[in-house]
């Protein structure tokens, strides 16, 4: 099977890019699942019905999320009953979310999960722990496993990775919002990449006004930020899993600018 995973979706301008090429990205790479970082769908900050019912509609198949998915009040009742929308599985099981998600693609099924890092973040449970907590109750579904893990440190991600290799088909990293050239088949045949980048305006910083950022930084002043515009990109990549073994056949980055 062959899964596509989009880069974290920035606002309006990542959005429109969906509405438009995913339909075509989709076909040029016989996709058969679309993975989505949707944790900045909505303005930069959170996701919301709206913008994720957009998203689907334009063939986005599941969510993952991070640090940022409840940053729209009016999205937590929709979070609740929205199983394809993801909370890192590590939060505790008291917020609202749905840890994990189950596909079912042909005659095969796709296990989604989502982690968050611990390195630089805010307190949270260990994702190894809660990853080999849960690992016994999916492999009883399927060994076909997708792990996005939210994280800023690349050692934690590199360490997560080899630890699991072999374990899950997949894991990916997200939330920099810059593509890392890494992407590898690891030596236990999972497909590793330390982050996918983002999705929308990179004529910016991590989807920010330049302008707003560099002010901010320059003043340490507060700033009311808003996504940038310009250096449309579509940060994705295809993985292909082997659906009898769960083993990763192959990882491919995909990095396309638009003039618009």
């Amino acid at each position: 099977m062959n899964i596509l995973f989009i880069g974290d979706i920035f606002g309006s301008p990542g959005r429109k890019l969906m509405k438009k090429y995913l339909p075509e990205l989709r076909k040029e790479f016989e996709i058969d699942y679309c993975i989505a970082n949707g944790e900045n769908a909505a303005h930069g900050k959170g996701i919301t019905e709206k913008t994720a019912t957009e998203l689907f509609l334009c063939g986005v198949d599941c969510f993952t999320s991070g640090n940022h998915i409840w940053d729209r009040k009016e999205s937590i009742e929709y979070l609740k009953r929205e199983t394809r929308i993801l909370k890192p599985l590590n939060y505790s099981e008291k917020a609202v979310g749905a840890t994990h998600y189950i596909a079912t693609i042909g005659n095969s099924k796709l296990a989604v999960i989502n982690l968050i890092g611990q390195v630089y973040m805010s307190p949270i449970d260990s994702p190894f722990i809660a990853l080999e907590n849960i690992l016994p109750e999916i492999k009883e579904i399927t060994n076909n496993i997708f792990v996005d893990l939210h994280a800023e440190a690349t050692a934690e991600k590199r360490a997560l990775a080899f630890y699991f290799d072999g374990r899950v088909s997949a894991l990916i990293g997200t939330h920099t919002h810059v593509q890392t050239a890494d992407e590898e088949i690891l030596p236990n045949k999972t497909a590793y990449i330390s982050d996918v980048g983002m999705t929308g305006p990179h004529d910016s910083c991590i989807g920010i006004d330049k302008e707003i950022v560099i002010r901010k930084m320059i003043t340490s002043m507060p700033q009311q930020f808003k996504p940038a515009e310009g250096g449309l990109q579509i940060n994705a990549i295809v993985v292909g899993i082997n659906e009898n073994t769960g083993k990763a056949t192959g990882i491919q980055r995909i990095r396309r600018k638009y003039n618009e």
